[in-house]
């Protein structure tokens, strides 16, 4: 475990909207780039910078080999850049050793070791710090407790569920007080009921410690579940940054808006004053679109499936009349495919809360009013 000194957990700056309301920010990123392989090598990143406030959670998400991992390693100091500059508080960390750098990191296989304890895997990390046995004791069971594995001390790794390896592998990566704290996909190998339960359980620790982390996901879930602020990577780039909320319901690109979550793409033609073509001559559709959208041209409409309305007034702009042709359960929802008599060959999803579902048509039947709301649609060249 890499985590070097601190003397106490982070301060009490307090966190809104995903945004450090008290001065600068703790960790800045400044125009890293990285390229493996050398010159006409792989470019891992490109001249990407950032800025994760005191006590703020950031997640990096993206697709594999978009360069998120390459850079919480090169903030780790695991891997070293060939450009640009990295600030924690006070302290530049550009070229420090990682023993160095003063943080916890969580990796995705835990890395304990198997014929150490748990309490002497907590441990590790406290050893050559001039602490004394009662103290590292204290330390250990601290927390373990924190962790909710008091009583877990004397047992091995191979003796733990998956889901208690991770918690005791975060209490090794925390016994040391970083102030920072680095997460590598710390939940991907574990079953979607426990990671469920774990992303709650690291979400309230994280909080309650104040303490500045940057994690890696290619998780959308787990990065709007988790996250104050969310980095959204393509091709060694940040393309997005913003809260769970901007992100989904502001996509800055067609990738952010195709990459998070689910959408209807109707392919068509910007136009003057808000609208939205699709199909040619008679047979053109217009939306009206509340959105900025990008100058007259073929583009591409998004529309996230829980925003088109069933059975809408009648003064609705953007109606049309769909058919059920398919449907999904999805627990809590059905997903129904629609086709709307205007848009041939375009199917569009919907979400319906089960409760409502009843009061549609099954697949084949009559057919009904949609709406695509204006203030829903967004549109991209």
């Amino acid at each position: 475990m890499l985590a070097a000194n601190s003397s106490e957990m982070q301060g009490d700056s307090v966190m809104q909207a995903g945004k450090p309301t008290q001065g600068r920010a703790f960790l800045a990123v400044e125009q890293v780039s990285k390229r493996f392989g050398g010159p006409g090598g792989f470019l891992a990143l490109d001249g990407v910078s950032l800025s994760v406030g005191q006590g703020e959670l950031l997640c990096l998400l993206g697709p594999s080999g978009c360069g998120k991992t390459t850079l919480l390693r090169i903030i780790a100091g695991l891997e070293r850049e060939d450009a640009g500059r990295i600030h924690a508080g006070a302290r530049e960390l550009t070229g420090l050793p990682p023993q160095a750098r003063d943080y916890g990191i969580l990796f995705q296989s835990y890395a304990l070791f198997p014929n150490l304890t748990v309490a002497q895997n907590v441990a590790y990390g406290l050893h050559g710090r001039g602490m004394g046995r009662t103290h590292r004791d204290a330390r250990v069971a601290e927390m373990l407790d924190l962790v909710g594995l008091a009583g877990s001390e004397r047992k091995f790794p191979g003796q733990l569920s998956g889901g208690q390896q991770q918690r005791v592998a975060m209490a090794r990566a925390l016994a040391p007080a970083p102030s920072l704290l680095l997460l590598d996909e710390p939940m991907s190998a574990l079953d979607a009921r426990v990671r469920e339960h774990l992303r709650v359980e690291l979400r309230q620790l994280q909080r309650r410690l104040n303490i500045t982390t940057v994690m890696v996901t290619h998780d959308q879930e787990e990065a709007m579940t988790m996250a104050d602020r969310i980095a959204v990577m393509d091709g060694g780039r940040i393309v997005q940054a913003g809260t769970p909320a901007e992100i989904y319901e502001q996509p800055a690109s067609a990738f952010v808006a195709g990459f998070v979550g689910q959408a209807n793409w109707l392919p068509g033609h910007s136009a003057p004053a808000g609208r939205f073509t699709i199909g040619e001559g008679s047979q053109a559709v217009e939306l009206q679109v509340d959105a900025p959208q990008p100058l007259a041209g073929a583009g591409r409409l998004c529309c996230r499936p829980e925003a088109v309305r069933l059975d809408p007034d009648p003064a609705e702009p953007n109606r049309l009349l769909a058919r059920v042709v398919d449907q999904t359960y999805l627990g809590n929802r059905y997903r129904l495919a629609l086709q709307a008599d205007r848009l041939p060959g375009l199917t569009l999803f919907a979400d319906v809360a089960r409760e409502a579902r009843h009061r549609l048509p099954e697949a084949g039947g009559h057919k009904f009013w949609i709406a695509l709301p204006a203030p829903a649609l967004r549109v991209f060249a």
